[in-house]
């Protein structure tokens, strides 16, 4: 890059390890713009903001540095194969790779290519002899297009992605047209009350969505939330009054109050004034093994003290878990920490005393462990019902004191009461210290927070806790720190309390207020894409990859071990440029869940990447070296108070959600329905990119589902040759093909299908001699004979012999009392109806394999309008939401009716 003394880099920023890293120049002269123009021409016609690639890139196994972030220890963080691109055939099921671990499945690999000069993905891959292929694309299917039209996909929704925003422009501007108006006609009241109107609804008109009254009982125009405050505040405490005609005590009527009719409630500093509860739950003490079940070292069981041997037990005991216990970093990390173990607590003997000195993970044998601890998971579900009722009541009336806190005098529930049990930590995706030992929280540890009048609950005999406070600003109960990465955990109110309710509540209204700011933001930052100074430049362009690709800011929660990256703190070798306007991401992200994914991005914005991957920066700079988050979220800040990065996820969202509902015609079954709602909330996801991997589990389900559809399908088949039992005829009426036998069902197959039907038989028929038998030991009675049991079992044998004369025959008998052909017929248009069901239902579960339908409709997706869709299309918002979600979406499902708009 040309310079002047303007133009010239400071002296650079320091990196952890004392090396100076170079600053980008302070302005950007225009020839360099010019230069890259004639570099990289575009013809105009490119739609940025959408990602059709969908997850990682596959590579072979190689430790994640250099090219796409440092993990700490050297730790190989093995790269996820995602196949998004290939549909599970139920055929192939038992070829495939699926119950092998996945560290040992095959990976593909496909070279990137690329034309530009800044690729580090590419030039490394292939200096190591490694190809890099980029994501799949997502199919038409999986975004709820039809995928035969001449207009390309992705096209298609960058164009209803541009429409929408211009939708949000327009709104935008009407919102602040209809305040300006109000704001307008206010002096011409009179004199005494414009005081008083001002003092009570202007201050309405001033607040952000999330403080002002919705009047939700009342009929409601899709301008609701400039109705005033006082409004609602009365209806509430009608709503009180008529509760208290109710037998019920007082406490029901409070649970009954709807806090949300009034958001002012509690925005003060103080959360509460009085606070009362009982403390923690800890996990059992550590039971040591048999003297028979031994660790083994190189054949040779070793005896072990129990703090070490407790250790031994996290990892034998999860030997099912081939996920973790075979992947690498997991067995490195845990045989670190066992050691350090074994060195504090005298080492390992054998049986006569004798040091065995433990040096190879490799040498271990967890079997007898896991055998012991398989066989007590085994015995625990065997026992009978009664027994196991009995242990839930003892236990939950040992935890019952716990469940429940009196906030501000009211009986709230408490969410996260137990302190979490030692193990080994799991992480969330290439976490660099999965496998490391989770260690057992001490009283010593826990702070309590109650108020100052309330009785300190009292700690386990011979301890203490690490303090008690009395934090009124605080919503937590208790808190620890734990050792994994040091982060604070918290015991907070339930998910269903009016806390959390409101707290989500005002989270969904902050992003309701950006509706009112979003055309200036993004009227401003594509101003600044262009602007002379390079601080403004990049503050532009993180707010375009925030905006667009729901990229987080960064450092949100600060560093920490796993090296995280949000968009403030890209570095150079976390994005790849490919002409004329892709972006390639690689990073680790939130959770240490790694990003690839690959975007169209708008012309400038691409220039201006090129610019700030600029020589002499090279691998490890940061790509936003004159922008801090703090930086950032202040300049947001200044558009409306609180918002940040996150609002931008949940605003578009939503707000895309809304438009969406607004032309939707959702009609036919329940189950297509919901099929209709699933599209939408998947089409938001790739709108606005909320993306996952494929869950390890979903080949599995998938086959399972095919598997009980073929039943159905074999059903139907058994009707309609029952049909032709009753009635030979029927098969020159109807033709040969409509009794012939399903494409996808075989002989095999069916030979498998009838055993696995005996077998479930019998099972049924067991499970309910035995309840029978455990309630007439209930009731003082003499327990049904073994006899009996082998009576009932006789149905399994007789269905047994039906079919395998079935079987040789080639003809099924017409079953049930007096059949008909009408009634068989009725049989089959039930069966049909199944079918259809079943097969939307697998079409719709495969379409969701890439897409977090659950995080994106409790995360993102406003509540309401789930509860707008059940309303207005009469689907039980059961079908969307389950109890445990109701009860934390009560305000959304109580406070809005069919024609609610975001």
């Amino acid at each position: 890059m040309d310079s002047s003394d303007d133009d010239m880099p400071l002296a650079g920023s320091r990196k952890p390890n004392g090396v100076t890293s170079p600053l980008s120049s302070v302005k950007i002269p225009s020839k360099v713009d010019a230069a890259l123009d004639r570099q990289n021409p575009t013809n105009g016609d490119i739609l940025p903001g959408i990602s059709m690639a969908n997850g990682d890139v596959k590579v072979e196994d190689t430790p994640m540095t250099g090219t796409n972030g440092n993990l700490t220890n050297g730790a190989l963080a093995k790269r996820k194969a995602r196949e998004s691109n290939t549909r599970p055939s139920y055929a192939e099921a038992e070829s495939s790779d699926d119950d092998q671990p996945l560290i040992k499945k095959r990976r593909t690999t496909t070279a990137v290519e690329s034309d530009s000069d800044d690729t580090p993905l590419l030039a490394k891959a292939k200096a190591n002899g490694k190809s890099v292929q980029k994501p799949p694309r997502a199919s038409a299917a999986q975004i709820g297009e039809s995928s035969d039209s001449d207009v390309p996909l992705g096209k298609k929704l960058a164009k209803e992605k541009q429409k929408i925003e211009k939708a949000a422009e327009k709104e935008a501007k009407q919102i602040r047209s209809k305040e300006v108006k109000k704001e307008a006609d206010k002096p011409t009241k009179k004199a005494t009350p414009a005081k008083k109107v001002k003092k009570e609804e202007s201050s309405d008109d001033d607040k952000p969505l999330a403080k002002r009254a919705s009047a939700v009982t009342t009929k409601k125009t899709k301008s609701e939330s400039s109705t005033p405050a006082k409004k609602p505040t009365s209806k509430a405490k009608a709503v009180k009054k008529e509760e208290t005609v109710d037998p019920e005590d007082e406490e029901d009527d409070d649970e009954d109050v709807k806090w949300w009719e009034d958001p002012t409630k509690g925005d003060g500093t103080n959360k509460w004034e009085t606070l009362e509860h009982n403390g923690v739950v800890f996990p059992p003490p550590y039971e040591p093994l048999p003297k028979n079940v031994k660790l083994k070292y190189d054949g040779i069981p070793v005896n072990l003290h129990p703090e070490a041997e407790e250790v031994a037990t996290f990892f034998g005991s999860m030997l099912n878990s081939t996920h973790n216990v075979e992947n690498p970093t997991f067995q490195k990390n845990f045989f670190t920490d066992f050691t350090e173990y074994l060195k504090k607590t005298g080492g390992a003997t054998d049986k006569d005393g004798n040091k065995v000195d433990i040096k190879e993970f490799a040498k271990l044998d967890f079997r007898a462990i896991f055998e012991h601890y398989d066989a007590q998971r085994e015995a625990k579900k065997a026992l009978p019902a009664a027994e196991k009722k009995a242990i839930k009541a003892a236990k939950d009336a040992a935890e019952a004191p716990y469940m429940y806190c009196i906030w501000d005098g009211k009986k709230q529930k408490v969410g996260n009461f137990r302190v979490e049990p030692p193990g080994l930590f799991r992480g969330r995706g290439e976490h660099p210290k999965t496998g490391k030992v989770k260690t057992r929280v001490m009283p010593e540890q826990i702070t309590i927070n109650i108020g100052k009048e309330a009785t300190v609950p009292v700690p386990p005999e011979g301890h203490k806790w690490k303090a008690v406070k009395h934090d009124r600003e605080g919503t937590w109960l208790a808190m620890w720190q734990e050792n994994i990465n040091g982060n604070y955990k918290y015991v907070m109110l339930a998910a269903s309390s009016d806390v959390k309710g409101q707290s989500d509540y005002k989270k969904f209204e902050k992003a309701r207020e950006l509706k009112k700011h979003i055309d200036r933001i993004r009227k401003d930052y594509r101003k600044d894409l262009k602007s002379e100074l390079m601080a403004d430049r990049q503050k532009a362009t993180a707010m375009y990859l925030i905006d667009q690709f729901a990229l987080r800011a960064g450092n949100e929660k600060g560093e920490d071990e796993a090296e995280t990256v949000g968009c403030c703190s890209l570095k150079y070798e976390h994005i790849t440029l490919r002409a004329p306007c892709t972006v390639i991401f690689d990073f680790l992200g939130k959770d240490s869940i790694r990003f690839h994914e690959e975007f169209e991005v708008d012309p400038q914005v691409f220039k201006n990447l090129k610019i700030f991957k600029k020589a002499p920066k090279k691998e490890s700079d940061d790509i936003f070296d004159r922008l801090t988050t703090t930086q950032l979220n202040n300049h947001l800040k200044s558009y409306m108070p609180g918002l940040t990065a996150k609002v931008f996820r949940t605003y578009n969202a939503s707000f895309t959600m809304s438009k969406l509902l607004t032309e939707m015609k959702s009609e036919g079954t329940i189950p297509e329905k919901i099929k209709d709602y699933n599209d939408a909330n998947r089409k938001v996801a790739i709108l606005c990119n909320h993306k996952r991997t494929v869950a390890a589990s979903h080949a599995g389900q998938m086959e399972k589902l095919g598997d009980r559809l073929k039943g159905v399908k074999y059903q139907q088949w058994r009707i309609k040759q029952m049909m032709l039992d009753l009635d030979p005829k029927l098969k020159k009426k109807k033709g040969a093909e409509y009794f012939e036998l399903p494409d996808d069902l075989d002989e095999a197959w069916i030979m498998e299908h009838q055993a696995y039907l005996v077998e479930e038989q019998k099972t049924k028929i067991t499970k309910k001699f035995e309840k029978e038998n455990e309630k007439l030991k209930e009731e003082g009675q003499k327990p049904m004979k073994h006899s009996e049991l082998e009576e009932r079992l006789q149905a399994a044998k007789d269905l047994e012999k039906k079919y395998k004369k079935e079987n040789k025959t080639k003809k099924v008998e017409a079953e049930g009392k007096s059949p008909s052909l009408e009634k068989l017929e009725e049989n089959i248009k039930k069966l049909d109806q199944r079918i259809a069901n079943m097969e939307i239902q697998a079409e719709d579960r495969e379409n969701n394999k890439e897409v977090a339908l659950g995080t994106s409709k409790i995360n993102y997706i406003d509540p309401r309008l789930t509860v707008v869709f059940s309303k207005k299309f009469d689907v039980p918002i059961e079908k969307f939401f389950s109890k445990t979600l109701r009860e934390k979406f009560e305000w959304a499902i109580k406070s809005v009716h069919e024609n609610w708009t975001f």
